[in-house]
């Protein structure tokens, strides 16, 4: 038991009692805790160079600890030869630089606490050792410039080593004299890191450098920005999508081709800019060749815009030409040696019946390079595969390999990776152990990794393609051409002799093709078109390419904007389409958020517009894990893949908003990439602005935060935040890390084990993803945002899916009839070009594809028919997909179910009747048939009226929009939100109709036989138009009537004869009593112009009468009462029952 203290002893420590200097010497301890913090808070303050808990003050204290082993050590061995010797006296340094000299150095003011007004650190520290501390402080600052200045003597070695390095005086001079010049080189003369320092040297301060990849960007800015001694985004920086490292201070700045066709669609004459380097020419992708099309015309505008076009030695007379012959400078290459070795596959059966890939081979070369070569010989394996399928299969082959020999870290390389996990290939290996990297044709040109000795080269590369009769997209595997070919050779031969294995034979190399097809002549080119229509580049069939695309591809683009309405008759753009050339995403997700903003679902509409703008978050790995699978399923919507991934996202959110939870291993369990979900929450905030910025949605309020206490704790998270990201940044690229032998686990991500993110001087432990997500977002709206999701009424959900479906249209799918007796995995659909498609495995429905049958037959109708073909339901249902895409099989991407008969109705382009409206024909492809005529006629009479209110809503709010833009002012709007409520009410009740009918896909012999053709009495009347804007008369080609730009009636071939359309029958109608024989499309006419139809529109789908649409009937006449001094178009009896009114 200890003794009491006294009072004096109490006082003496209440008091924060000093000892003496001497007791204090004696007692010293660098160690403790509140020694180093008193220290810290002293030297290492938030503007000083080294800030208290980053990563360079743990540095510092590693340092130290070795200073004073050294220390304590020269001092015993001198106190033995001279006992005189002063024993806080700090002897030189033998581990400290000896050669360096102090007048290179950066001069950095090191402030001690007496100059910081910090009197009371004097009460706790002694004098002296504050004074040693300092001193200590000085020499870890000169050692680390000296460091610098080794690894700067270094660098520019290496750079001056560069084969352009003999070239940069001819590049700058040659582009004095020239406004385009073409700089070639082949892999590894270094043309992508010098000529923009080239630039930065010769004064030039407003460089720009494209890249075709995002990681290009990154990684070139990184090397460039480290290599010019600037400060990381500082003079040298990137701009991708969602984010940028740009400041006022930039100088040169890499981004993406998309993004530099975003600022000339804002900026045509790019004044921001004096040089414009495009690199990678030679790769031909669509918006690179697009881009030279737009400076070939633009160079003329702009004399003092310079341009480097920078290729690889492929096909190079082609861009010299393009620009009038520009100069070209050829750089050679610094290859070393490389061996190439064939060795083609033999036909061996695979492991399994779904792997198409065999990995043995890719085995049988790691085998090989382990026997032949020890592994104190450095050299990493770089593997080129067709496709992210082919890496995940040869990965879990290596995996296995390298986890019994212990000598290879595998790590996948593909674009679908985060930036994390890409730059993990960078990293080093630990020693007596290589990289395995599995790589697309990514690292073909767009990135460079040092260290590769030896390449496996499949032969093989998968693109996109697309098929404009089928319209859907097609990944197929096609072999490399020679030029890719020999791209590849080449990385092997960067730093030393090398071996690329060709997993081919010579002969199926000299059948290759010279050079890569273009990607404008394989890809569909709406995208392109509507970009070039808001550019005002004129006729995209003349704009002068470097090599032109199809024709056919050209007129297939054109027609499908005009489908979707972005363009209009004459090709020029509409509203709606003005808008969609802003939106950074397809077409048919761009009406989606268009649509959604007239309703009052903009917020769940932009979670999905983004979720289906982004790869599919689901890991291949997880479609095969039960555990997965299951705490998946509290996600997954019964209504489409759309909501499944709406309600993951508002999921992840709320995890997010609860500190106590750790949404990376939140998502490891689900199967989920979480950096898919960063990447929607930036495509949402960037929908939202443009949104805002056109005026289609209001400004987000600002959050209120209760009190100053609360403000306080918000800007402490902020700045510890930035802090964090700052300490990210600043420790990134100091040092290559070491890989671990296991960082291959769980798909490649070293950190995903670490719980939350870490405090400051965590290091590598920071989540730099959640960081950016908490700096970007305001997380209090987000989760409002996924909190008012949970709470969707099934009306809110009705109308949620008809925006989707009216937005995604033409894309449908029907049911195959005989789905109901075929398995889950068996289901097949059809769409209007392409028969046969199954369900992608990622989709919900393909777990549960009964929701998709119809129901059985209702009560009072006839089916004895075991298939879906002839049933009589109200419950038959399509599937809207966003995309088709073929691969080994053609898959419905990403679909949501709607009602068939509704849908159609309301959106379909051509919508053809017979006589009775019994027989519906919707775009030429799908016959609904109706046992109840007379229901039939009101369900199409309320669609009409329905679409031409949506239509012209929809119209006038983009016109005032589009008009308020230009003159900058406020107005007010022109659709107002009692209409919106009324129109979103009596579409509701119009979906809810339930009406028996068959549904089923027309055979092509039908669709050819389905129209009677013109008719041939010439004593057929013209009928006014429903609309009144023009008249109604006989189609030309299809015969009956075309009574709208969609609706024909009458048209369809039938018992009936051609005569049936004069047939009458009696009718009485439900508002004003008119009781006459009438045919249904007079009928249709009454309704929607009866003077004593409800106004604010009907109560259920059955009673519609539009107050828009006009004379139709060969009955009706112009009358003008003189009573009340108003037009009608009335029948004789309508005037009758009027004049009686005012008796």
């Amino acid at each position: 038991m200890p003794p009491p203290r006294t009072r004096e002893g109490r006082d003496r420590q209440d008091h924060h009692w000093a000892p003496s200097e001497e007791e204090a010497l004696e007692k010293w301890d660098w160690n403790c805790p509140e020694t180093r913090r008193l220290l810290e808070d002293a030297f290492f303050r938030e503007e000083d160079y080294i800030r208290q808990g980053s990563e360079e003050c743990q540095k510092f204290w590693t340092f130290f600890e070795r200073l004073q082993r050294f220390q304590n050590l020269k001092t015993s061995r001198k106190e033995e030869k001279d006992p005189g010797q002063p024993k806080h006296s700090i002897p030189a340094l033998a581990d400290l630089p000896r050669t360096y000299d102090p007048r290179y150095r950066i001069n950095l003011s090191v402030l001690g606490p007496d100059t910081r007004g910090s009197q009371g650190l004097g009460r706790h520290l002694p004098a002296e050792r504050v004074s040693e501390f300092r001193r200590a402080l000085l020499h870890y600052l000169d050692f680390g410039q000296k460091q610098a200045f080794g690894r700067l003597a270094k660098l520019q070695r290496e750079r001056a080593a560069l084969p352009i390095a003999q070239y940069g005086n001819r590049i700058l001079q040659t582009l004095k004299e020239h406004q385009v010049v073409v700089v070639a080189g082949d892999t590894g003369c270094g043309k992508s890191t010098q000529v923009p320092q080239y630039l930065l040297t010769a004064g030039f301060s407003h460089v720009a450098c494209t890249q075709p990849r995002r990681i290009a960007c990154i990684s070139l800015a990184k090397r460039v920005g480290f290599e010019s001694l600037s400060q990381y985004g500082s003079q040298v920086g990137y701009q991708i999508r969602f984010e940028s490292t740009r400041s006022a201070a930039t100088k040169i700045v890499f981004l993406t081709v998309g993004l530099l066709l975003r600022q000339i669609q804002r900026e045509p004459s790019l004044p921001q800019y004096e040089v414009l380097i495009v690199d990678e020419v030679h790769e031909r992708h669509l918006h690179n060749d697009f881009l030279l099309g737009v400076l070939r015309r633009l160079l003329p505008k702009r004399p003092d815009l310079k341009v480097i076009l920078m290729s690889a030695t492929i096909n190079i007379s082609l861009f010299s030409s393009y620009f009038s012959n520009a100069p070209v400078v050829q750089v050679p290459g610094r290859l070393f040696p490389i061996t190439v070795v064939y060795q083609p596959q033999e036909a061996e059966p695979t492991t399994s019946k779904s792997e198409k890939l065999d990995p043995r081979p890719f085995l049988r070369v790691l085998e090989s390079i382990d026997h032949k070569y020890p592994p104190e010989e450095r050299g990493d394996l770089l593997v080129f595969l067709s496709g992210m399928a082919e890496i995940s299969t040869v990965l879990e082959a290596a995996q296995t390999y390298a986890s019994h020999t212990q000598r290879w870290v595998v790590l996948p390389l593909h674009s679908a990776l985060s930036v994390a996990d890409q730059d993990k290939v960078f990293d080093m290996a630990p020693p007596g152990v290589r990289k395995c990297i599995l790589s697309t044709n990514i690292a073909e040109t767009s990135v460079t990794i040092d260290g590769i000795r030896f390449v496996v080269d499949s032969g093989k590369v998968k693109e996109m393609s697309y098929d404009p009769q089928a319209k859907l997209q097609r990944l197929q595997e096609f072999w490399i051409s020679q030029a890719s070919a020999e791209q590849r050779k080449g990385r092997a031969g960067r730093t030393g002799p090398g071996v690329c294995f060709r997993l081919y034979a010579e002969s199926d190399y000299d059948a290759f093709a010279p050079y890569p097809v273009p990607e404008i002549r394989r890809v569909a080119l709406d995208s392109l078109v509507l970009q070039m229509k808001s550019m005002s580049v004129g006729d995209p069939r003349t704009f002068p390419f470097i090599e032109p695309p199809p024709p056919a591809s050209l007129e297939t683009a054109i027609l499908y904007l005009r489908d979707q309405g972005a363009l209009d008759s004459s090709e020029a753009l509409t509203p709606i389409g003005s808008l969609l050339a802003q939106l950074p995403v397809d077409v048919v997700i761009g009406k989606m958020l268009i649509l959604g903003s007239m309703f009052s679902l903009v917020e769940p509409v932009l979670t999905i517009a983004a979720a289906l703008s982004v790869q599919s978050p689901f890991t291949r790995s997880a479609q095969s894990s039960p555990e997965c699978a299951a705490a998946r399923r509290p996600l997954e919507s019964d209504q489409g893949d759309p909501f499944t991934l709406f309600n993951v996202f508002n999921a992840w959110v709320q995890v997010k908003s609860e500190r106590s939870r750790n949404s990376r291993k939140w998502c490891r369990r689900r199967g989920i990439e979480e950096h898919r979900l960063y990447e929607m929450a930036n495509l949402r905030r960037q929908f939202k602005e443009l949104l805002e910025d056109h005026g289609l949605m209001t400004g987000a309020q600002a959050t209120q935060v209760a009190d100053s206490y609360s403000r306080l704790q918000q800007r402490r998270e902020r700045r510890a935040l930035h802090q964090l990201k700052r300490q990210h940044e600043e420790g990134a690229g100091r040092r290559r890390k070491v890989l671990r032998l296991q960082e291959e686990q769980d798909g490649g991500s070293s950190d995903e084990d670490r719980a939350g993110p870490a405090p400051p001087g965590a290091g590598d432990g920071v989540d730099i993803q959640d960081v950016k997500f908490k700096l970007r977002h305001d997380l209090a709206q987000l989760q409002a945002a996924a909190s008012s999701a949970q709470d969707l009424s099934c009306e809110q959900l009705a109308l949620l899916k008809l925006v989707l479906g009216r937005g995604l249209y033409p894309q449908l799918a029907v049911p195959d009839a005989f789905n109901s007796s075929r398995k889950d995995s068996d289901q097949i659909f059809h769409t209007q070009a392409k028969q046969g498609a199954v369900l992608h495995p990622t989709c919900v429905f393909a777990g549960s594809p009964e929701v998709l049958h119809a129901q059985e037959p209702e009560a009072g109708s006839c089916d004895g028919s075991r298939d879906d073909k002839d049933k009589m339901s109200s419950k038959h249902q399509l599937l809207s997909f966003v995309s088709l895409l073929e691969t080994n099989k053609p898959y419905l991407v990403n679909c949501v179910r709607i009602p068939a008969l509704q849908s159609l109705l309301l959106f379909s382009r051509s919508l053809d009747t017979n006589s009775d409206c019994s027989r519906l024909v919707a775009d030429g492809w799908l016959e609904l048939q109706l046992t109840d005529s007379e229901s039939a006629v009101r369900l199409l009479a309320a669609s009409l009226r329905l679409r031409a209110r949506w239509e012209g809503a929809l119209d006038r709010q983009l016109a005032h929009q589009a008009q308020r833009r230009l003159e900058e002012e406020e107005q007010d709007a022109p659709v107002s939100p009692k209409e919106v409520a009324t129109l979103s009410k009596e579409l509701l009740q119009f979906m809810a109709s339930k009406i028996p009918y068959s549904l089923r896909r027309l055979t092509g012999l039908e669709a050819q036989n389905l129209y009677v053709g013109p008719q041939t009495i010439p004593a057929t009347p013209h009928l006014p138009g429903l609309f009144g804007s023009s008249t109604q008369s006989p189609h030309p080609t299809k015969g009956g009537y075309a009574v709208t730009d969609f609706l024909t009636y009458n048209c369809l071939t039938s018992d009936t004869d051609l005569y049936s359309d004069c047939l009458r029958t009696f009718w009485t109608c439900p508002h004003c009593g008119l009781h006459a024989p009438l045919t249904p499309l007079e009928r249709i006419a009454h309704e929607n112009t009866c003077p004593q139809a409800p106004q604010d529109g009907p109560p259920g789908a059955e009673e519609a009468a539009p107050e828009t649409l006009q004379k139709t009937s060969v009955l009706q006449r112009p009358y003008h009462c003189e009573a009340c001094g108003k037009d009608f178009v009335f029948t004789p009896t309508e005037v009758l029952r009027h004049r009686r009114q005012h008796v």
